[in-house]
């Protein structure tokens, strides 16, 4: 299997995925609730993240230097304000001098055909995803911020932006000046065509780390579904000829369970990725017949640590190849 295959796990490889309505913006929501991200803009340089299997990685940074940024996103369902679990999660954004990869237009020249600060993830027990980057600069007419892409499914996916505090934001800048050498961000939120109209929930904690040097962000972003949402359980790559459930127990601690169902017979291919997009162990299981089937998996017996992997379910039968993954969590 090769790795680009890995790729269409979200069936959204060559396929349009339906962004939500747009949010109103509105007041500060009352205690234990959660609301929608605003659907925003995916800006001129959204790029198709499932086209170019580089994108699937935490550190995000290749040689790009700046203030190191580890930047967490917590995925949460509207319809009972838990973590969704298996969620696809896009980031990009432009690097301390206000460029972005993959264009070379206006003043974004010689950026074409480079792919730093980009990536994507899936988010594990705690709807949670982390990314490794830097932290981006400021260009004309726009307050410094990241986009993001949550896909659900293939069927829906939600497209926001992020932005940070003020003062910290420019106290950085101000305190890494040999670097970020065009300094303070000019535009105030109110000024900024994006986040004029409201930014509560797109406004990220920005802190020091001490033991780094750089930042650490967090954000919570609330989109359509109920934990993990019933909308990815009809992902067409799966083409109806199995079922992939989640792992359990899940967390664990390194020895688990993924239980399928197979609908029609076939050979079936479990493989475990790490999170850099590397495959690190597969489990065949040839010629199994229709009906609920399990794949044990022990960590220590493949040789691999504690930690979280993305596992992909691949049915191969006399209709075709199909493919479906999950993440799952060693504590």
């Amino acid at each position: 299997m090769k790795r680009k295959d890995f790729l269409r796990i979200t069936g959204l490889a060559g396929a349009t995925a339906l962004v939500g309505s747009p949010v109103a913006k509105a007041a500060a929501p009352p205690p234990d609730s959660c609301v929608l991200i605003p659907s925003e803009t995916a800006g001129p340089f959204p790029l198709d993240l499932t086209e170019n299997n580089t994108y699937f990685r935490q550190d995000i940074r290749e040689s790009k230097t700046g203030t190191l940024l580890n930047l967490k996103l917590k995925i949460i369902g509207a319809g009972n304000c838990q973590p969704m679990q298996n969620v696809r999660v896009n980031i990009w954004h432009c690097d301390k001098d206000g460029l972005y990869s993959g264009y070379s237009q206006n003043n974004n020249q010689g950026q074409a055909g480079l792919t730093y600060l980009r990536g994507y993830q899936f988010t594990d027990a705690n709807g949670e995803v982390n990314f490794i980057t830097i932290f981006p600069g400021w260009y004309t007419g726009r307050i410094c911020h990241i986009h993001f892409q949550v896909y659900v499914s293939s069927v829906y996916a939600a497209i926001s932006q992020l932005t940070f505090p003020l003062t910290t934001k420019n106290a950085l800048y101000a305190a890494n000046s040999a670097q970020y050498t065009k300094g303070a961000d000019p535009l105030s939120l109110n000024q900024d065509n994006i986040f004029s109209d409201g930014y509560q929930y797109q406004l990220a904690t920005l802190t020091p780390n001490s033991s780094n040097g750089g930042y650490d962000s967090y954000l919570e972003v609330t989109v359509q579904g109920s934990g993990t949402s019933a909308l990815a359980d009809l992902e067409p790559e799966t083409g109806g000829q199995f079922k992939l459930g989640q792992n359990y127990p899940n967390p664990h601690s390194g020895i688990t369970t993924v239980p399928f169902t197979l609908y029609n017979a076939g050979d079936v291919k479990l493989e475990i990725f790490a999170l850099n997009g590397q495959k690190v162990a597969t489990i065949e299981r040839p010629d199994l017949g229709i009906g609920t089937h399990q794949i044990p998996i022990n960590l220590n017996a493949l040789g691999l640590a504690q930690g979280t992997y993305a596992y992909q379910l691949a049915v191969t039968n006399a209709t075709g190849a199909f493919r479906q993954a999950k993440i799952m969590t060693a504590l």
